[in-house]
């Protein structure tokens, strides 16, 4: 969503879309939110083009994402980056009640913010 408030984005359901990606997809512990959501925003500025060479060029992006994501953040899964496993209710009351949050999922979203915006503006 911050992505969108940078570049002027407006869609309602672009929120609706993202409510489900929380605790990598569906606390599954799979793929982060984060890293779900900063691909969902380089789609959304990112032209995939008229032929499969342009396609492929503009997946170049979202493979630099995750290189950049994964090297700050050593993995781009969700259970990997919080050691919380969300899909048991005692997991998550567990999560909640830790500082994992603050010190794993907040870093992740900044992270994940960061590098995609500075990847959208250098590839203009």
């Amino acid at each position: 969503m911050a992505v969108c408030q940078e570049f002027r984005i407006e869609s309602e359901i672009i929120p609706k879309i993202a409510s489900h990606f929380a605790g990598g997809i569906g606390n599954t512990g799979s793929v982060c939110g984060a890293v779900i959501g900063a691909t969902m925003a380089i789609g959304l500025r990112k032209e995939k083009g008229n032929t499969k060479e342009e396609w492929l060029r503009s997946l170049e992006v979202t493979q630099e994402f995750r290189r950049r994501f994964e090297a700050e953040m050593s993995t781009i899964n969700c259970r990997e980056l919080t050691g919380a496993d969300l899909s048991t209710v005692a997991g998550i009351e567990q999560f909640m009640n830790s500082d994992i949050p603050q010190k794993v999922c907040f870093p992740a979203v900044s992270t994940a913010y960061r590098i995609v915006l500075e990847i959208l503006k250098e590839s203009r």
